[in-house]
């Protein structure tokens, strides 16, 4: 049996990192993360430290800006994956940088999980959002980095938990704001299983230079039926509120950030159907789910019964 390679994880305490960096020590491979000092020592990570020293992840102490520390982490390890945010997108240039330095690397693996950023129809700001995830895309190329990028589209808790309602805090019980004619179909996954999926890819050569789409046939909905089955489990008709583009693209223009960030890459998704929009060229990319298909993935209905029963609890505290 091949070694499994050891992975670095830059940005593991972050909202999708720490999924990464549970996957990847679960999956057998020895897992580094990069953090700060101040945030081994920060009391809202303090369980997410916690649980990395449990599952014997090693910490490296370093930053994206200090170069040095950066080269250092890398030269442990044989894939990199970067999970930092959005704010951050354009230092992951530091990270290209530190690679080609270090020069060991067999897989680099970019923040993206989300929209194919090279198939989108975006308006700003999500526009920019995605153009820089695209030219780091470009500059990996350039460099001669061997790289897999992951398109995965929503993640389920933070999507599809609350349908996307404005300011909500869970999943609508009387009426739903939809965006578009709710027609496009939209792809939710779990967090964890992205993470399943993507450790999965690391030592994969059918993932090498490709990009690895998620797209569980079982999680591809369009927002119409999503509602209907959402109402079906719920056992009444909600108010169906349709927004036009028209009226969404005046309400990102008005939007302060990051709800018009937000707002822009709903219009990419529930209007302009980028998330399945297209066809997946062996040329370019590969699915997931047909690489792998002993992966057993959460699936929307699953994950709405889980809703069903969560928001069936919360009433029953509120009336008591």
């Amino acid at each position: 049996m091949a070694t499994k390679s050891k992975i670095l994880i830059i940005g593991g305490t972050g909202y999708i990192g720490k999924f990464m960096v549970e996957a990847s020590a679960k999956a057998g491979h020895q897992t580094f993360a990069l953090v700060r000092e101040t945030t081994l020592a920060s009391p809202s990570k303090s369980n997410i430290v916690e649980n990395f020293k449990n599952l014997a992840v090693n910490f490296l102490i370093g930053d994206v800006h200090y170069h040095e520390s950066l080269v250092n982490a890398i030269k442990q390890v044989d894939v990199v994956i970067s999970t930092i945010s959005r704010a951050q997108l354009v230092d992951q240039v530091k990270i290209i940088a530190a690679i080609k330095e270090a020069g060991n690397v067999k897989r680099f693996f970019p923040s993206e999980f989300g929209n194919d950023v090279d198939r989108v129809h975006p308006v700003e700001p999500a526009k920019t959002a995605f153009a820089t995830k695209a030219k780091i895309r470009r500059i990996v190329e350039a460099e001669g980095i061997p790289y897999t990028y992951v398109s995965s589209n929503f993640f389920a808790d933070h999507y599809l938990s609350t349908f996307s309602q404005p300011g909500a805090i869970g999943p609508p019980r009387e009426k739903v704001v939809i965006l578009g004619d709710g027609t496009p179909k939209v792809i939710y996954n779990k967090e964890d299983d992205i993470a399943t999926y993507t450790i999965r890819a690391v030592d994969d050569p059918r993932t090498l230079n490709k990009i690895l789409y998620i797209r569980p046939p079982a999680n591809m909905y369009s927002f119409n039926d999503l509602v209907s089955l959402w109402e079906k489990k719920i056992g009444k008709t909600l108010e169906r509120i349709y927004i036009s583009e028209e009226q969404l693209l005046k309400n990102i223009q008005e939007a302060a950030a990051p709800q018009n960030v937000i707002l822009a890459i709903e219009h990419s998704a529930y209007v302009k159907g980028d998330h399945t929009n297209f066809e997946i060229e062996p040329s370019f990319g590969v699915e997931a789910t047909q690489l792998y298909p002993d992966v057993k993935y959460t699936t929307v209905d699953e994950y709405l019964n889980r809703l069903v029963k969560s928001s069936i609890w919360s009433c029953r505290v509120l009336a008591n």
